[in-house]
């Protein structure tokens, strides 16, 4: 009896461990595949899939290789299970992990991203492509727009960032904070086309900040349209407020004639 029970009880250890080992591998392949979440969105934000359009809300998961597009009003920020984010603004088309490695970021097609990585556990080397550069982390924070096909604008607000030509041979240049830069399609890197002041930098700040905003009156906004009320972003609604404070019709016309007396 003594040799049996020990058997069984082996028996079940093995059984538990087994079990165990085999919860833990859809979980360490699921963070091998180095998928994406979707912290907040605002607008149009969809993903292709089986060539058709999805449209992404938040806390969705976005799997290696999908293609990202926004539109006019479009904005996401998605989160790596590093803790890495990356933000795609309006009028932007990419590729999640083109390759499926986990250090190609993104493929930006067209339009804006903005990059923060996180290196609180070593070096985390991701890479981010355009059709005319190959932008590879050194740094923190970085923003990255395909202002068309033939034309990339790099800039850097934290650490350092790798730049090389995507289709023309040459040294790599490196952008430290503060500095950014054009690739041109059909002309070399050159040192001396770092742009230290950067008028570009600062008006895609102003572009991000206005997303924000955006978002933030739009949550704050509760059951309201969600439609900013003031500053630059506000679409003209100060002419509509001009008729709220008396008897008129609310848009600046003067008020009806009264009626006719009874005969």
């Amino acid at each position: 009896m003594v040799p049996r029970q020990r058997l069984s009880w082996t028996v079940c250890a093995l059984a538990a461990l087994t079990a165990v080992v085999l919860c833990a591998i859809p979980l360490a392949a699921q963070d091998f595949g180095g998928a994406a979440k979707v912290l907040v969105m605002t607008g149009r934000v969809s993903i292709l899939r089986d060539n058709y359009e999805v449209a992404v809300n938040a806390g969705m998961v976005i799997q290696p290789k999908q293609i990202i597009f926004t539109g006019q009003d479009g904005y996401a920020k998605l989160e790596l299970s590093d803790g890495s984010t990356f933000e795609i603004f309006q009028n932007s088309k990419a590729i999640f992990r083109p390759s499926g490695s986990l250090w190609d970021l993104l493929d930006v097609w067209i339009g804006h991203v903005k990059v923060n990585i996180q290196h609180k556990n070593g070096p985390n080397n991701n890479r981010v492509t355009t059709q005319t550069a190959i932008i590879s982390v050194r740094g923190t924070v970085f923003d990255v727009d395909a202002e068309d096909e033939d034309t990339t604008f790099v800039s850097v607000d934290e650490g350092i960032v790798s730049v090389r030509h995507a289709r023309l041979p040459g040294n790599e240049v490196l952008l430290q904070a503060g500095q950014s830069m054009r690739v041109y399609k059909d002309q070399p890197l050159a040192r001396n086309s770092l742009d230290k002041g950067s008028a570009a930098r600062a008006a895609l700040r102003v572009a991000a900040q206005a997303v924000y905003d955006t978002l933030a009156r739009r949550n704050a906004g509760g059951m309201g349209t969600g439609v900013p009320t003031g500053g630059p972003t506000a679409g003209g609604t100060a002419q509509g407020d001009k008729g709220k404070g008396g008897s008129g019709t609310g848009n600046g016309a003067p008020p009806p004639p009264p009626p006719p007396p009874p005969n």
